[in-house]
Parts: structure tokens; sequence; C-alpha cells
């Protein structure tokens, strides 16, 4: 098998900031492609975020690496990905988002050698699944064009920790009185803040709050929770399985991402420990492509709740396939693999 791969810039439709890093003018991100003997073609996307340690220049620096060892197992075999994607994560522990988009590239071939999508090699099905669409930090003019521009989506996430929290919420609601919201803080507030909000949240409507904390602070956790009439959300302090029993007792649910936990596999894991702890699921994204949103759109049928706009929000998207159609519904498709063209 063959490993090849390129650095794409990826520019959103505007500024998006969170909590903790404004928004950079475009976002690099990798088309990750391998081959196999027979010339069939397996896509994956590495979103590389230096909060957890990588760049692009990381993930190519690790990529020949990683095919090495997937070339040592030829002649490929699409029922041994789980191997391959051992091999891979033998190679590096960390870099999750390298580790991923040779995830996805391989479940891309996979499905494209047996004619088949993805979903259908877990023996899932397409569900009619909505995802939230996400509202950046900024002044309260662009906040409130932003509504209107996401007017036929049912759901926001709203990125809050700054001092206009409260200020901001309130005016979303007025102009969008309608819609489900939810908060992603991105571990930008206090625990003190984060309670003194509480009641704002409550009178808001807000249905689920995402990583209001440092994301190693799981007694903080613990007591907004006993806190907090609305559900809490780990993403940052849950990166893969080994995390889900500590944060048990602290949250109400986890975020996954795959280019945050390292393959699809490690995605499916972690959906099955945290129904085993009685956790809510989300199923999230970085900003990306529709190569990257369409290898986690492969797992949404096993998760309770969605957040993949990550597409949605770029001014020009690479590639087309599986993703949001406008009112915020997932779109799948039958075609085999990822289902993911050049555009």
């Amino acid at each position: 098998m063959r490993l090849t791969f390129e650095i794409q810039d990826l520019r959103t439709r505007h500024a998006f900031h969170i909590a903790r890093a404004a928004a950079p003018p475009t976002r690099p991100t990798v088309w990750v492609r391998i081959t196999d003997d027979e010339g069939h073609e397996g896509w994956g996307e590495a979103s590389a975020s230096p909060y957890y340690g990588e760049t692009v220049d990381t993930v190519a620096a690790l990529l020949p690496r990683f095919a090495e060892a997937i070339g040592a197992a030829e002649p490929f075999d699409p029922l041994r990905l789980e191997a391959l994607e051992a091999a891979v994560a033998r190679t590096v522990r960390r870099n999750p988002a390298a580790r991923a988009s040779v995830s996805a590239a391989l479940h891309d071939l996979a499905g494209k050698r047996l004619g088949v999508p993805v979903w259908t090699l877990w023996g899932l099905s397409p569900q009619a699944v909505t995802s939230s669409f996400t509202i950046g930090i900024d002044s309260p003019e662009r906040v409130r064009e932003r509504i209107a521009e996401a007017a036929e989506y049912p759901i926001l996430k709203v990125k809050v920790g700054t001092p206009r929290d409260a200020e901001i919420l309130a005016m979303i609601r007025t102009e969008a009185p309608d819609k489900k919201l939810r908060v992603d803080a991105n571990t930008g507030w206090t625990v003190k803040g984060a309670l003194r909000l509480l009641p704002v949240l409550e009178e808001c409507g807000v249905e689920l709050i995402e990583e209001p904390l440092p994301a190693d602070d799981h007694d903080g956790l613990r007591l907004l929770r006993e806190r907090s009439t609305i559900p809490i959300i780990a993403d940052e302090s849950c990166r893969t399985a080994d995390d889900i029993p500590r944060l048990a007792g602290c949250v109400d649910g986890i975020n996954i991402k795959v280019a945050k936990c390292g393959s699809l596999r490690e995605a499916v894991r972690m959906v099955h420990i945290a129904r085993a702890h009685r956790l809510r699921v989300m199923l999230g994204c970085m900003v990306e492509s529709t190569l990257g949103i369409a290898a986690s759109i492969q797992l949404a049928p096993l998760v309770d709740d969605v957040d993949l706009d990550g597409a949605a929000l770029l001014a020009d998207d690479p590639f087309t396939g599986p993703g949001l159609e406008r009112d915020g519904r997932i779109r799948f498709n039958d075609a085999p693999g990822l289902g993911v063209q050049r555009s």
C-alpha cells in the first residue's frame, strides 16, 4: 500500500473565535490517500489542533512512519482494520488527528473494496439526526448577523467564555425564541463564574453545557453538575475511552471527536464505554472539510447528540459527500466507503 498526502487551506465564512483561541485567517488541513495494489484509493483528513499538540507539520512528519506501519501488513485485508489501526497506534501513541486521518482512509478503502458504505461495515443504518450549528464568539452585532444566517438550523450551539456571555445569550434568546440552545465554554469558565451564570442559562432555556471548566478540574465539574439542572458534557477533558471512567459522576455526557480520539474504532469504543457508565454521548468535530465530517457521520446512528457542522462553516469546501442539509439534518449517502468526492 502507498500513502500520499497534501496540505490544503480551509477558509471559514466568518471569523470563528472560541474562549481559548482567536480564529486564524485560514486553517490548514492534511488530505491523506492510501492506495492499494489494485488501484483502490481511501481518503482521510487530519484536522490538526495545537491544543492537542498537533500542527500540519507534525502530521506531515508522522505520516511516512504510518505508511511504513501499514505497508508492512500487505496485502490489504478490509476485514483486518483493527489490526492495521493497532499498528498505527503502536507507531505513535499521541498525535490523534494524524492517526485519525489514516484510520479514516483505511475504512474508506475497505468500504470501496467491499462496495459498501462504512456505516454498513458496522451493521448500522442511516437515521434522522439533526446537528447543531455553531455561533462563534463575536460582538453582539456580528452574533445577531450569524443568527439570521442560521435561520434554518433548529439547534444553535453558542461559544461562550467572555464577560459578555449573559448579554449575548439573552440577545440570542430574543432573536431566536424557538431554537434549541446549547453552550460551549471550551474550558473558559471558572467554577464561581459558571455557578453565577446558571440562572441565566436556565432562563434562556439552554439544554446542555459543554466543557465549562479547565479540562483537569474534575472536582469543579462534579460540584457544577450537582448544582446544575442543565446536563454537563465533557469535551476537552475526554480524549479517549480511558478518560471516561474518571468522568463518571462528574458530568452527564461526553463529546467524541474522531480527530481527538485518534481513530474511528476508538470512537466506537468510547460510545460503548460511555453507555456502560450511563453517560449521554455527543458526536462532535473540528473545523474541517466534508472529508473529515463524512468520517464522523458514519458513527452518527450510535449517539444521542450531533454537532457536525465543521464543513458548513467553510467558505470553500474541497469535497462533497455526507454532511448537513440546510435545516441541520445529517445527510448520508450510499456510495462505498466514506462517500466523498472532490468538489
